[in-house]
């Protein structure tokens, strides 16, 4: 592991060197994360995937759809490691570790109470191991094994203080967050310090959406999972029904270019296409796919 150079990494991250002219100028003109999201709708055919899990749960194996899409998009991370990187204070890290983050509702009403997720992504992980840890994290919740600590705790109190208190406090929240100097115990569980944040919509029967990414914190990518539908291609001319699903992805266009964002849009669709992938190790490097 190398070693954290004094005043130029973070705790939470490495500075990025040898940054294009370009790229510096870019985050000059648009220093806030909020101005510099891009939004990406794609349309991904996963009825390989949809057979593939059918198989596993034939074989005693359960498995989710939602645990494919966080397979496969810690995948993606780490083939396209830019994906990795955030801004902070006019300067490009890279994350020290991958994790994905998600809020899990303790039941499914109105009233109930939600609550942050951090998934570490551990090199060796496929969708066997993460499928374990995501329903132990949710189990735990769902079941209140488990008190509220780190940022979910103070965002409880913090969220009950008047006003006059409550906003010179997020105040200095703010300028601990962009110098990196917030408490670990308020990063560790946040969301907002994830690699990226994913909504599976579908599980509500919900559509994909766009939703905004945060000044506040270090995740540079947020998507969203719709309802996978039947719906009439033409492959090869032919007309077929298959199995589609919709991402609405944002994303901090400062830390990589177009190209590099469509192309790792492209290896997810791979990786989709080919459900066997996810249960390698997870850091696994997939070469030549191509933009078609």
């Amino acid at each position: 592991m190398q070693k954290r150079k004094l005043f130029i990494d973070r705790k939470d991250g490495k500075r990025v060197e040898n940054v294009s002219g370009l790229s510096q100028i870019s985050i000059d003109l648009k220093p806030r994360r909020c101005d510099s999201d891009v939004y990406i709708n794609q349309k991904v055919d996963v009825t390989n995937l949809v057979e593939y899990i059918n198989k596993r749960k034939s074989d005693g194996i359960e498995l989710s759809y939602f645990h494919a899409f966080v397979t496969a998009l810690g995948k993606v991370i780490y083939n396209r490691e830019k994906l990795n990187y955030f801004v902070a204070n006019r300067h490009i890290y890279k994350h020290n570790d991958l994790t994905i983050s998600f809020v899990a509702k303790l039941e499914f009403t109105d009233k109930s109470e939600e609550i942050m997720v951090i998934l570490p992504i551990k090199e060796n992980d496929n969708i066997i191991s993460l499928s374990n840890k995501i329903r132990e994290k949710v189990s735990v919740i769902r079941h209140g094994n488990e008190e509220k600590a780190g940022a979910n705790k103070a965002i409880d109190i913090l969220g009950k203080l008047p006003n006059i208190l409550r906003v010179p406090i997020v105040g200095i929240f703010k300028w601990c967050d962009r110098h990196g100097v917030l408490p670990s115990s308020l990063t560790k569980d946040n969301i907002y310090y994830s690699s990226m944040i994913v909504s599976n919509l579908g599980s509500i029967k919900c559509g994909a959406i766009y939703h905004n990414i945060n000044d506040f914190g270090t995740c540079s990518t947020l998507a969203t999972m719709g309802e996978i539908k039947d719906e009439v291609v033409v492959i090869n001319g032919k007309k077929e029904i298959r199995k589609i699903v919709e991402f609405g992805v944002n994303i901090d266009e400062r830390i990589a270019d177009g190209y590099y964002f469509t192309k790792s849009i492209k290896l997810l669709e791979y990786i989709l296409n080919n459900p066997k992938l996810l249960e390698d190790n997870i850091n696994e490097k997939i070469e030549n796919v191509e933009i078609r």
